[in-house]
């Protein structure tokens, strides 16, 4: 991109800068990374977004792009496997066949659009590296409900692009039990 500057305000477990990481990734765009803290945000986010303040936030040359999709009913869904008893089944039967629908949309093809990672599987994988967080905290197994989607999410996770981009479940899950110690939610 030759002197082009491109920085990525982002938080590490946001599947939403995920997916950020992943286009730039996918385009052999190199950027400046800049982690936010969302309890202690940096001068530089909240004079870029001084109304929503909100992350990821892409800037190319002092102009910024704002939120990738952030109301995505997926995320919402998985969050909710946080309630207990009564609720926690329902959020999670709601949130598998929410998984169940992609799955359909997925069919046999090998990504969403066909042979190639498109701009859905992009939107979308961000969101498995927090599955292993989901079934321990909700207590379920995503691969017995939808093999053919985490069979896709596995395929997606050889691409460089995507494993690089994304952290390890492990981390994900480590952060979901430090924010349930946090909010008093054991």
């Amino acid at each position: 991109m030759g002197d082009e500057e491109v920085v990525l305000l982002d938080f590490w477990p946001s599947p939403f800068g995920m997916r950020v990481r992943i286009a730039l990734a996918e385009k052999g765009i190199k950027y400046d990374y800049k982690e936010e803290y969302l309890r202690n945000k940096s001068y530089l986010l909240l004079k870029t977004i001084p109304v929503h303040k909100k992350i990821p936030v892409l800037i190319h040359n002092g102009k910024h792009v704002c939120e990738s999709l952030n109301q995505e009913s997926m995320d919402e869904k998985g969050r909710r496997t946080r309630k207990r008893g009564e609720e926690q089944e329902s959020a999670k039967k709601e949130f598998i066949e929410c998984l169940k629908l992609l799955e359909g949309e997925l069919g046999i093809k090998a990504y969403f659009c066909g042979e190639n990672l498109g701009y859905i599987d992009v939107v979308l994988v961000p969101f498995y590296r927090w599955f292993y967080a989901y079934e321990k905290c909700g207590n379920c197994s995503i691969e017995t409900e939808c093999p053919k989607l985490i069979a896709w999410a596995k395929r997606c996770m050889e691409k460089g692009s995507v494993s690089k981009s994304l952290p390890d479940q492990d981390k994900i899950y480590g952060f979901v039990l430090h924010l349930k110690k946090v909010f008093g939610i054991e």
